[in-house]
């Protein structure tokens, strides 16, 4: 049973708050992250339901750039009726993390040592514990059925055969062409309409931007020599061409900031660590490496700079792409593929639940009996996900500073 959404339009500081509070307190990825969006827009604000959700979900695992900011932007934009609360979603979720990197810097300090280790392995925890309950709670809702199941099940096993962001894209796509077959007569799962507030015409200029950002910062950069704008052509280049989240930037942003000499080795991989540390979009390690670049601009300018040119790629594509998605999801023969692509979002859920999260966090019986009072804090608990996350990082330092 889907939850039924709220139809009052949200002010910008009620986006703006929820998430920011998101922002300060999501840690884990981008996996962990819709878990935390799911349990906070879905179930307790009732901004949408599971299958408009799923949906969101489905589109931007589709498009490049980073799929959680994508997903939260949209919610933003739904919520706030326009433009201006996607931006608001997105800056506070973004800027918490944005500015923890750009305080790390500036300074010689990072989360070190044996107490900081254990606090972040029971963050690592946590996110289990979160992604879990996704796992569980759209299992339920997106593959209530054998067929379903079943797709479910297929997606996970693609997925696990083909690593990266190819065996996500393939596992929608197979999910989709299944539904076609096969879910036709399932019962309705595709959710009440989604009022997008953005018009096609809206949406052809944000996917044309898209393109003349991508061409002609190459080309202008050579006649104008400005050292601005030939950062900004390395962050966008890096943002465009990306499937599958943050970590798979990582060898794009080397290439072009490493590779060039802008940056050391050593303080890449030291921005990358404290990446790692902090809540929120890994993307926002861009802000970590606008600010220490060898050449001008760096610092605040830099980070500036290159924080606005690796999200905006990912922002104009889902904002071009969402009024003809809404249109697109209202056919017949489009929900019953959506059905099947809902189904397999749930196993690549379930597949990143595996790897990389229970294989990067779960390492003994400990650490097992952690994650599942984690899970049941906020499924039989109904303990908002700030307070567990608070929770496991105490008990994570607790466990390093008693030598557990």
């Amino acid at each position: 049973m889907t939850t039924p959404p709220s139809a009052r339009e949200g002010s910008l500081s009620e986006i703006f708050l929820a998430f920011l509070k998101l922002g300060l307190t999501a840690f884990g990825g981008p996996i962990a992250h819709l878990g935390y969006f799911r349990d906070e827009f879905v179930h307790r604000r009732r901004w949408l339901d599971e299958a408009a959700y799923a949906d969101l979900v489905a589109l931007c695992q589709f498009l490049p750039g980073p799929a959680s900011s994508q997903v939260g932007f949209s919610l933003g934009l739904m919520r706030g009726g326009g433009l201006a609360g996607g931006l608001t979603a997105w800056a506070g979720f973004t800027l918490p993390s944005a500015l923890l990197l750009l305080a790390f810097a500036g300074s010689a300090g990072a989360l070190g040592g044996s107490l900081g280790v254990g606090i972040l392995h029971g963050l690592k925890l946590v996110a289990v514990a979160v992604v879990a309950q996704a796992v569980w709670g759209m299992g339920r809702s997106l593959a209530p059925d054998a067929v379903r199941a079943s797709i479910a099940f297929s997606a996970l096993c693609l997925v696990t055969a083909l690593a990266g962001s190819l065996g996500q894209v393939a596992a929608i796509a197979v999910g989709a062409l299944a539904g076609l077959v096969l879910c036709r007569g399932a019962a309705g799962t595709a959710g009440v309409p989604m009022h997008i507030p953005v018009s096609r015409r809206a949406g052809r200029a944000a996917l044309l931007l898209f393109g003349l950002l991508l061409i002609l910062p190459p080309l202008l950069t050579g006649v104008l020599a400005s050292p601005g704008l030939a950062v900004f052509d390395a962050f966008y280049r890096a943002g465009a061409l990306v499937f599958g989240g943050g970590h798979v930037v990582l060898p794009l942003l080397r290439a072009a900031i490493v590779e060039t000499g802008w940056v050391g080795a050593d303080a890449f991989l030291a921005g990358y660590g404290a990446a790692q540390a902090v809540p929120g979009p890994l993307f926002t390690f861009a802000a970590y490496l606008g600010a220490v670049l060898g050449p001008e601009p760096n610092g605040v300018a830099g980070a500036t700079i290159a924080l606005v040119a690796i999200f905006l790629p990912g922002l104009l594509l889902v904002y071009g792409a969402l009024p003809f998605w809404e249109a697109f999801r209202a056919k017949p023969v489009a929900q019953a593929a959506m059905r099947g692509a809902n189904a397999a979002v749930v196993g690549i859920l379930a597949a990143a639940l595996y790897d990389p999260l229970w294989t990067g966090a779960v390492s003994g019986p400990r650490d097992f009996a952690l994650a599942a009072g984690a899970f049941l804090l906020l499924t039989i608990g109904a303990v908002p996900p700030w307070i567990v996350v608070t929770i496991m990082a105490a008990a994570g330092a607790g466990f390093a500073v008693l030598g557990g």
